[in-house]
């Protein structure tokens, strides 16, 4: 049971307005191609997809930026993307909603990380990835400290959403930490496996349970394997909490000196999980520098995980809608 007045709950949802948050990771485009298929192509025994709808819209840390946004956030997403037509779709997609590109390098050493889906029959039938895994080079890395050193003292968070796609090194993430130490500015952390352990010192670090059973090579499959995963993260990171978000199993944070507390799933229909982890780590990180409390900061997080779980597609989270389904399950 989510314990808060609803005094506390409005309060909160009132701070949201105008929260500053820079968004630093791998900036991703999604790309869908929606058609039908009617026949066989006679070059190969493959589908011929005759496509009746195309779009784009934000991945990777830019729906997350997005998700800001639809909170009531200020975002401002700082990362990297390539001089080329994905590039032009992309800074449309920021036009269209205001978002600022000051906080982006164009370089014409990596493709737009883009992702395309081709849907058929409403079946997914491919997907195809465009993208550099490869750490940025030496000159864009020292661009983006240069850039985090300067300006990180105007927000009042900071999401490291990393996605394995380069942007995150080791020198970025120190940076990152260094600058918010000192401005006692909140971080919060979505990792992948490589550079798992360099978040050293932040506020927050929420791992899935995979990327967790990966990083510490042991598998959660009860609550003892968990508590001993929460403990070791607690540990290792040296971050404040840790939340590992457990699927349809909710989540479970876990702070130094206390016993774990379990948050049950709120989705009553997943349709689609894709982008549920964007949306906490948003959710998440408005909320504690909203007047929340971590608990409070979980439970809105997992209860706007689950909302957009009900979705097809990646689709952020709108302010209104959470805090109209959370105050209806409190009723």
């Amino acid at each position: 049971m989510f314990e808060t007045s609803k005094e506390k709950l409005l309060e909160i949802k009132n701070n949201f307005a105008g929260k500053k948050i820079a968004v630093i990771g791998d900036l991703m485009l999604d790309g869908y191609f929606w058609g039908n298929v009617h026949r066989v192509s006679p070059e190969a025994p493959v589908p011929v997809v005759e496509i009746d709808d195309e779009f784009f819209r934000f991945g990777g840390a830019a729906n997350v930026a997005l998700n800001i946004l639809k909170l009531g956030g200020i975002p401002f997403p700082i990362g990297i993307i390539g001089n080329d037509s994905n590039g032009d779709i992309f800074t449309g997609l920021l036009k269209q909603n205001n978002i600022p590109d000051d906080g982006i390098i164009f370089t014409n050493n990596r493709p737009t990380t883009t992702k395309t889906r081709v849907i058929a029959n409403n079946q997914h039938v491919v997907r195809i990835d465009k993208e550099n895994k490869l750490p940025v080079d030496g000159e864009i890395e020292l661009k983006l400290i240069k850039l985090i050193s300067k300006c990180l003292n105007e927000f009042d968070a900071v999401i490291l959403e990393d996605y394995n796609k380069g942007v995150l090194t080791p020198k970025v993430i120190s940076a990152v930490s260094e600058t918010a130490k000192k401005h006692k500015t909140v971080v919060t952390v979505d990792p992948k496996f490589l550079n798992f352990f360099a978040y050293s010192g932040v506020t927050v670090f929420k791992p899935n349970r995979k990327e967790t059973e990966d990083a510490l090579g042991m598998r959660i499959r009860g609550e003892k394997d968990l508590e001993e995963a929460g403990k070791t993260l607690l540990e290792k990171i040296d971050t404040d909490y840790a939340l590992i978000t457990l699927g349809e199993g909710g989540m479970a944070l876990f702070e130094k000196g206390k016993a774990h507390s379990k948050i049950a799933t709120k989705a009553r229909k997943v349709a689609d999980v894709s982008g549920a982890g964007d949306t906490v780590i948003s959710t998440l990180t408005m909320a504690l520098i909203s007047g929340a409390n971590i608990y409070e900061a979980a439970y809105l997080a997992n209860f706007a995980g689950g909302l957009v779980c009900e979705e097809v597609g990646i689709i952020p989270i709108e302010i209104e809608k959470l805090f109209s389904a959370v105050s209806e399950d409190e009723a």
